[in-house]
């Protein structure tokens, strides 16, 4: 693994503007499980949710027709509101502060990057740290839906207070769509870090890179861009490769 570390350090030290595209991966160091992997959330056996399909329960079908069930799988699921920054977030927001990365490109929607101190980031996923009434619009604070003593969060004006999260049956945000793939394709270094690149339509906006030297990290091997000229492929946790490249 050495030799490809220094490999990637020294694509690092020759470009001036990097791009990181990262997945569920860069997250479950901090101990934030993925989807679909064995012990991913969609594998998670709760009887409450017998006879539900995981991606129904974060669907906008459900929040609509269902949603004291979508607040009770959301609270139990997904608040990540204690979860710290791991390695792989501190390492790419120094790699940013040092003027080399230009932008961070996540699925998450845990909002690390930002804690880790990333200014420039694209959430194609949206973020659980907001929220906003689907009536009037007022936003609320990212706790809000956790300490709401209603099965279903509401504003003073009556309306559904949800998660700014991109729900399946929901577009991808287009402000962020439109950032990500306007900075992939000014890259000159892309890094795809903790990703199978399985989840589209956002896995497809790497296509948009034309630049010099592409890097892989992920756990599990990717063997589409594997072709490229000057790539790097390290298969080991991104937190612990990503250390390295700033020390």
């Amino acid at each position: 693994m050495e030799d490809k570390i220094k490999k990637l350090k020294e694509f690092i030290e020759k470009s001036n503007n990097i791009v990181f595209f990262g997945g569920a991966g860069v997250s479950t160091e901090s101990g934030v499980p993925d989807f679909r992997s064995t012990d991913g959330l969609y594998n998670q056996h709760d009887v409450r949710f017998d006879g539900y399909e995981p991606e129904y329960l974060l669907s906008h079908e459900c929040l609509c027709d269902e949603p004291e069930v979508f607040f009770e799988f959301y609270r139990q699921k997904l608040d990540t509101r204690n979860i710290k920054p791991n390695a792989a977030h501190l390492a790419l927001a120094e790699l940013e502060r040092r003027g080399k990365l230009k932008a961070v490109i996540t699925q998450n929607i845990d909002g690390l990057h930002q804690l880790a101190g990333s200014k420039n980031v694209f959430e194609l996923h949206g973020t659980t740290a907001k929220n906003y009434c689907m009536r009037c619009g007022k936003k609320y604070p990212a706790d809000h839906i956790f300490k709401s003593k209603e099965p279903v969060p509401r504003c003073e004006c009556g309306g559904i207070v949800r998660c700014d999260v991109t729900l399946y049956g929901e577009q991808l945000p287009e402000d962020a769509v439109t950032g990500a793939v306007t900075a992939i394709s000014k890259a000159d270094m892309l890094i795809i870090g903790g990703t199978s690149l399985t989840v589209y339509p956002a896995a497809s906006y790497i296509g948009y890179f034309r630049g010099k030297y592409l890097a892989i990290i992920n756990k599990s091997p990717i063997y589409s861009h594997t072709g490229y000229e000057n790539c790097v492929q390290i298969n080991e946790p991104i937190g612990e490769v990503l250390k390295k490249t700033v020390n």
